[in-house]
């Protein structure tokens, strides 16, 4: 179980006092986390989840607790945070930043189809016209290209003599394309936009949910990592009608620009470089402990696969 800071019923009674929310009724861990603590909690008034934030400073908080109360205001699916009754929304308990919201409708999908993913490309290109140009709302990832050229040195030495060569491929891509690749159009994005962070009542989305690697940067990136993930075949190669609707629904909202256009293959091995150097962190990390880990070599298959890209963005001006 995925639980990294356990808490005690009563520890957590005390907790929830101030949110006027009614009598804890029950609490259970969420196995499905693999960077933060998450429990979902009954009271009398309602479903919620509570997350104890594991990674990153408390002074970053601020910026997902706006991100989100932006997001909501735009009457997009997401579970903004609530305050206690005296209007405190960031709190602490065993000693981490914790975050109470909402629970929101719907389950995770395992195998999606064309419509899934039609309608996670609206979603996310309503979140990104939401933030794009909001100043307030600019935040640095800790896990950009920088962090990618410097753990990629580190870990590509754990690796094999193919996996070497693949990665020693994208760590160079990615720093003759640096320059380029920040000059893209930018919004603030989710990041993290997998199907265990979406949830759907049948083909409906009904929730977005994990922000927790939110921050600004260009929107071609949060569209090559939830395309990785939702319209990838096991193998890793892609699939061209869940890619086709993902992305037109996408560009309906808004369209790419050439520039994008001319980047989408580097972004997509970007997106992969990202998720396989994290995974192989954490498998290192977590070696032996009662912790979900995500299997690393999913997003080798995916870079592998990345390095001919036929799959073109649609509507580009």
């Amino acid at each position: 179980m995925s639980v990294f800071t356990p808490i005690s019923r009563l520890e957590l009674e005390a907790f929830l006092i101030p949110y006027g929310l009614g009598r804890l009724l029950n609490f259970q861990g969420i196995i499905s986390g693999s960077e933060n603590t998450n429990f979902f909690i009954s009271l009398e008034h309602g479903e919620f989840v509570l997350t104890l934030v594991e990674r990153g400073q408390v002074n970053e908080m601020p910026f997902l607790i706006e991100l989100l109360s932006v997001l909501h205001d735009a009457n997009l699916p997401v579970p903004y945070v609530l305050r206690t009754v005296e209007g405190i929304a960031l709190r602490e308990l065993a000693g981490k930043p914790a975050l109470l919201q909402p629970r929101l409708a719907g389950q995770h999908i395992k195998d999606a189809n064309a419509q899934h993913c039609a309608q996670v490309g609206d979603l996310l290109g309503h979140l990104h016209l939401a933030t794009q140009g909001k100043k307030v709302l600019e935040h640095k990832t800790d896990r950009g290209l920088d962090w990618m050229l410097a753990k990629g040195a580190q870990l590509i030495l754990h690796l094999n003599n193919a996996p070497q060569r693949l990665l020693q491929a994208a760590l160079s891509e990615i720093k003759d394309h640096k320059t380029a690749i920040l000059t893209l159009p930018c919004a603030n994005v989710h990041a993290d936009l997998f199907r265990d962070n979406a949830m759907f009542e049948g083909t409906h989305l009904t929730g977005l949910i994990d922000f927790y690697n939110a921050c600004s940067g260009p929107m071609l990136y949060d569209v090559a990592i939830a395309l990785n993930d939702w319209c990838s075949h096991a193998d890793g190669v892609i699939d061209g009608q869940r890619a086709s609707a993902l992305l037109n629904a996408y560009a309906s909202l808004r369209p790419f620009t050439a520039k994008e256009a001319e980047l989408w293959p580097t972004m997509l091995r970007v997106a992969c470089v990202r998720f396989w150097l994290s995974r192989l962190i954490a498998a290192e990390s977590f070696a032996g402990q009662d912790v979900l880990i995500h299997d690393p070599i999913e997003f080798e298959y995916r870079l592998a696969q990345r390095q001919q890209v036929s799959l073109h963005l649609p509507f580009v001006i």
